[in-house]
């Protein structure tokens, strides 16, 4: 059953040693005998899923702004009153380690129940040293205190904070010149991403905090192609990023260009959804590219205040049309590449053993359920 794209193996077993797969097939095959057995009962299991994009630590929410812009109140008046992600900013400064991790645990243990065993989480909304320091250790703590891998990602380039009001350029330098390298001192960042837009950081302010980013040896990413193009998809492709995400209005070329250079389109539907946006990534353009494309939250307090992966595989679906392979893999196989992690994301001999185990008739039922949550357990690096 390989046309389908996801190599499904029908009465299957997976042998593991110390916390890596070490065989794969049909349960027939297996010899020898082993300390530990587990029968799954007939559950399906598949890669653990990879949340490759959330902003899963801040402080306060969002919900009152929801609530006026349902009433009318456009974005620009909020924000001119001080809302939107500067609402989340003074939240987040205003909060201790201690707090945003209690904030963000909830959160995480949400993502955990329905298979998640990676995660990437962004700083993003202190935007100033000390803030983002203390994102980026509340993160750490995650991957410390629940079963799973924490991928940090320092997205200190998400906005200009009232400190540099019309000195955009001034803080992007401080962000690599300052934060970055502390952050990376410390060991607490694993990735670099820019929210590169045109209502965001341009091509300048980007390259300055990518080639940071380079200097330390750190991946980066982009948030991009967003609000318009920008040319954020050849942009990320010039820097050879490992991924480029959003890109509702990113152009062919740029895509192509992305394919070229082996960056990942990552796709956000929850985004989509939630702000009622009417352009759509070209998937026919990415599928002709051959771009990878993975699917993720985007977990955050002002577009995306979406806590489940799956909805976003239905959403991915019905909103963008992917195939039901196309959005297993998302989550799983192109997720992991979006994140540089070579050592998961399939059921593969030598990999890690992060699996996930659901109670379905088959794979599309995780695509196709709406609130529905069949996930019976999870394997994180064999354990």
């Amino acid at each position: 059953m390989q046309g389908d794209g996801l190599g499904i193996v029908e009465d299957g077993a997976v042998a593991a040693r110390a916390g890596r797969i070490a065989w794969v097939g049909p349960r027939a095959d297996l010899a020898g005998p082993a300390a530990e057995t587990t029968d799954c009962a007939g559950a399906w299991i598949l890669p653990g899923l990879i949340d490759c994009h959330t902003h899963l630590v801040f402080g306060g929410d969002r919900a009152e702004e929801f609530e006026r812009r349902l009433a009318g109140e456009d974005y620009a008046a909020i924000l001119k009153a001080g809302g939107g992600i500067l609402s989340t900013m003074r939240a987040t400064r205003a909060a201790d380690e201690d707090a945003l991790l209690a904030a963000a645990l909830p959160r995480t243990r949400a993502l955990l129940a329905e298979g998640v065993t990676t995660l990437e989480v962004k700083s993003g909304y202190g935007l100033a040293l000390d803030a983002e320091l203390r994102q980026l250790r509340a993160a750490r703590r995650l991957g410390a205190e629940l079963p799973l891998s924490v991928v940090t990602t320092l997205l200190a380039a998400h906005a200009v904070p009232p400190e540099f009001a019309g000195r955009r350029a001034d803080y992007a330098r401080h962000v690599a010149e300052i934060i970055l390298p502390a952050a990376a001192a410390a060991g607490l960042v694993d990735a670099v991403d820019v929210f590169h837009d045109p209502l965001a950081f341009d091509d300048a302010d980007t390259a300055l905090v990518l080639d940071a980013a380079a200097r330390l040896g750190l991946p980066a990413k982009l948030h991009g192609d967003q609000h318009g193009d920008a040319g954020s998809a050849a942009l990320g492709a010039r820097h050879r990023v490992l991924s480029v995400d959003h890109l509702e209005r990113a152009s062919p070329p740029g895509l192509r260009a992305m394919a070229d250079a082996g960056t990942v389109a990552v796709l956000l539907p929850g985004c989509t959804y939630f702000l009622r946006e009417t352009s759509r990534p070209d998937i026919a353009a990415m599928r002709a590219a051959g771009l990878r494309m993975a699917v993720a939250t985007d977990f955050n307090p002002g577009s995306s205040p979406a806590l489940s992966l799956l909805l976003m595989l239905n959403m991915a679906c019905t909103l963008f049309r992917l195939t039901v392979a196309e959005a297993l893999r998302g989550v799983t196989v192109q997720a992991a590449a979006a994140l540089g992690l070579a050592d998961r994301g399939r059921i593969a001999p030598g990999l890690r053993c992060d699996l996930a185990l659901f109670r379905i008739a088959r794979p599309a039922e995780l695509c196709y359920w709406l609130g529905h949550n069949p996930c019976t357990g999870r394997v994180v690096e064999g354990r």
